[in-house]
């Protein structure tokens, strides 16, 4: 009755550990664009957060500024997921 089912795992990816799980498996597949295009969107988002500071509209700036950390770390996990992982085989 409680048979596990094999065809319910998700088929052509990698055996992922750790931090790794955290990551969804569409973006697993694709970690480079998704890495590049989340470092493009966040050097985007800090410029508009640098224009901001320049007109005085500080929370504004503070808003970009903020989800343009967040996309950069992200970004860039992403690109050093993807360098480990290929490093490896």
């Amino acid at each position: 009755m409680n048979t596990q089912n094999d065809k319910t795992a998700p088929k052509g990816l990698p055996p992922r550990s750790g931090m790794r799980r955290l990551i969804h498996p569409l973006v697993y597949r694709h970690l480079r664009g998704f890495g590049v295009t989340h470092t493009f969107g966040g050097s985007v988002q800090a410029a508009a957060g640098l224009v901001c500071l320049s007109y005085r509209v500080y929370g504004w700036a503070a808003f970009f500024l903020v989800i343009a950390a967040l996309n950069l770390s992200g970004g860039y996990w992403y690109l050093t997921v993807d360098r480990s992982a290929s490093a490896r085989t």
